[in-house]
């Protein structure tokens, strides 16, 4: 596989992690973003409540001009009108509605006078529009919308000028207007195709109203450019804080990666047994920073660690060197004991009965203690790595042959062999892995009432076992790799305790006495069996296997397989 297609997962693992809630770079991130993007939207909201408060403000003193300069113009245009006509009365109203209709569109100049576009002007009468229009834009007022603007509320506070005086009409006053402001609606046009911010205030003459509107789409308008502008800004400015963040976290948290990825060295390597190396400490363990405490916390810890191993690795070393030569020394008192015992009972003279038990009873001792003696003495040999013989082993033959020797041993248990056609052949020592095999069926005839059925099978490449963390089994060592072997013994007797399982390989455990059907047989138990066939097996670059419920009972080895045995040089054991 190229490099870059292995980098790749724990590229997207990293990104992954930087984006997830339960890390702590996820969280760094995640806040960030939210309290950029809680910044950002409070930001938004107050700069468009300040600039919907100016524009409105802007707008309404605009509004107020454009009132003053309606109500300006056609003051000025009555003047005109009067002047024009100079025999008619001026209390006559007709004379004034005869005014309006014989120059209806009049008041066209008025809007051209210092007008911005789009503002509306209209002059009423009672219910009904004298005038209409708007700067550089069409004024297409339907009849609701007439209704609507007749309906509003008339200043009361706007007090016009006198336009008594029409020889001298007053000039336009583009400052604003003179009289208090007339308070502004905001009034939904339809025909005019949107809201509008209007006044409403009394015309020159009686009866007459003057309604001057500015269009709120330029407020909208600008509000939605600043928006559109600022959402644009704020998701920029988010995504380079994710970037730049992510950037910024990855980095300040690459010596907690160091941390971790050290860590994780360790618990690959294997503490149970043995001289351990550790490896060396993490660089980062600056005291001024969080990350260096933490890193300064860990080396210390690697430190007492390593020493504590290092204390064990010792004490195991002088233990099995205190093993290995007590059980050596042993052996020629143990013997010496067994045959004076031996002796004594071949005495041609009369000896008591209670001597001559005795006697037995020392004989019998000796020869316990003797075996136990050697087990320990193998144990202690298998623990410091001696090497053992190195030969083709046909398996098919010591299954053969230590069934039988069950078989004998224990008659009254039924003993069935599955072997495959052709022979199963592994490298291996032939003594120790029939002491393996005899072990193994030795409990299981021990350990199972009377008719029980013990079933020994050889099987070349069989499947992948199960996980060992399943209820009721316990694996021990290392699967090796294929091709492999199993060797099998199953029994369908009361079953190993679920408690006793977890340390059934170790040494001087003894199964329980309800387990144990034969006490005589249980008592002579060295509690050695099991710890060896698990030493023996691991020599082997095997494992070991045992599942166990009422009614079944399994042993499972597995060793490497030799497919072409060939003539190999003897290997003794140092």
């Amino acid at each position: 596989m190229p490099a870059s297609q292995a980098q790749r997962p724990g590229r997207r693992a990293r990104l992954a992690g930087l984006l997830s809630w339960r890390t702590i770079s996820g969280k760094l991130i995640i806040g960030l973003v939210v309290l950029f993007g809680l910044a950002g939207a409070a930001v938004s909201v107050v700069t468009a409540d300040s600039l919907n408060n100016s524009l409105q403000s802007s707008l309404d003193q605009q509004l107020q001009s454009a009132t003053q300069t309606w109500f300006t113009c056609v003051q000025s245009q009555d003047g005109d009108n009067d002047h024009d006509n100079p025999g008619q009365n001026d209390s006559d109203d007709s004379g004034q509605a005869d005014a309006y209709q014989a120059d209806p569109n009049g008041y066209v100049e008025c809007s051209g006078q210092g007008q911005a576009p789009g503002t509306f002007e209209v002059l009423l009468k009672g219910k009904s529009v004298q005038y209409k229009g708007t700067v550089q834009e069409a004024c297409p007022l339907s009849a609701s919308d007439t209704a609507t603007l007749a309906a509003l509320k008339v200043a009361t506070n706007q007090n016009p000028p006198d336009s008594s005086n029409t020889s001298n009409p007053p000039e336009p006053d583009d400052s604003g207007p003179t009289s208090p402001p007339a308070p502004p609606h905001e009034v939904t046009l339809p025909s005019l195709g949107g809201e509008y911010l209007l006044t409403k205030v009394p015309g020159p003459e009686d009866g007459t109203d003057l309604v001057t509107g500015l269009p709120l789409s330029m407020v909208d308008g600008t509000l939605s450019r600043v928006e559109d502008t600022e959402h644009e800004v704020f998701a920029g400015v988010l995504l380079l804080a994710v970037i730049l963040g992510a950037a910024l976290v990855e980095l300040s948290l690459r010596p907690l990666r160091r941390v971790a990825a050290t860590a994780t060295t360790v618990t690959e390597l294997p503490l149970d047994s043995g001289e351990v190396t550790l490896p060396a400490g993490v660089p980062d363990n600056d005291p001024r920073t969080e990350v260096g405490r933490v890193g300064a916390a860990f080396n210390r810890m690697l430190f007492h660690v390593e020493k504590a191993l290092g204390r064990r690795a010792a004490s195991e070393a002088r233990l099995r060197r205190f093993a290995a030569d007590a059980s050596h020394e042993l052996r020629t008192p143990l013997s010496a004991i067994r045959g004076y015992a031996e002796l004594a009972l071949r005495h041609p003279g009369p000896v008591p009965e209670e001597v001559t038990h005795a006697l037995r009873r020392v004989q019998s001792e000796s020869v316990r203690m003797g075996v136990l003696v050697d087990d320990l003495l193998l144990l202690a040999r298998l623990d410091a790595g001696r090497p053992l013989e190195r030969e083709p082993v046909d398996l098919s033959r010591l299954a053969i042959e230590t069934t039988s020797d069950a078989r004998v041993a224990r008659s009254d248990h039924r003993w069935r062999l599955d072997l495959p056609d052709e022979p199963i052949v592994v490298n291996g020592d032939e003594h120790r892995l029939h002491q393996v095999l005899a072990n193994l069926l030795s409990n299981a005839g021990k350990h199972t009432p009377p008719g029980s059925t013990v079933s020994v099978a050889l099987t070349a490449d069989p499947p992948l076992p199960g996980d060992s963390r399943e209820t009721g089994s316990v694996q021990r060592g290392v699967l090796p790799p294929g091709p492999r072997v199993e060797l099998s013994i199953t029994d369908d007797g009361p079953g190993i305790p679920p408690e006793l399982l977890p340390e059934l390989f170790e040494r001087f455990t003894r199964a329980d006495t309800s387990r144990a059907r034969d006490s005589s047989a249980s008592g002579k138990s060295t509690g050695l069996g099991l710890a060896i066939v698990d030493a023996v097996v691991a020599a082997h670059a095997g494992c070991i296997s045992v599942t166990s419920r009422p009614g079944m009972t399994r042993f499972a080895i597995l060793l490497p397989l030799l497919r072409e045995p060939a003539d190999q040089p003897q290997v003794t054991a140092v």
